[in-house]
């Protein structure tokens, strides 16, 4: 088993390698990117628009009409669809007294 001074030797090596394959990498990344940019005519605004900027959210799409009422107060004169929680004024109550018709 190695000790610990050997492996952090290795670490240090290994680090020291990563360091330079990243560099080498980033070069050759650069000069890929600028080789593109030249053969397409790209501007900045093409490749970055409107720096700063966030990109636009996709509009929602138009939901449906909202479901009709089903249930009336007689109180109040609120109603309700039927769908969701049930409002206070017929929580727990028979629900045909106070159906729409």
């Amino acid at each position: 088993m190695a000790s610990l001074k050997e492996l952090i030797a290795r670490k240090s090596a290994l680090d020291k390698q990563i360091a330079e394959a990243r560099q080498r990498e980033v070069k050759e990344a650069i000069a890929n990117v600028r080789a593109i940019v030249a053969e397409f005519e790209l501007t900045a605004a093409d490749v970055f628009p409107k720096a700063g900027s966030k990109p636009k959210r996709a509009a929602r799409r138009a939901t449906s009409a909202p479901a009709p009422a089903r249930y009336r107060d007689p109180v109040s004169g609120k109603t309700w669809s039927g769908r969701g929680r049930a409002p206070n004024w017929i929580a727990g109550k028979e629900r045909a007294e106070f159906e729409i018709r």
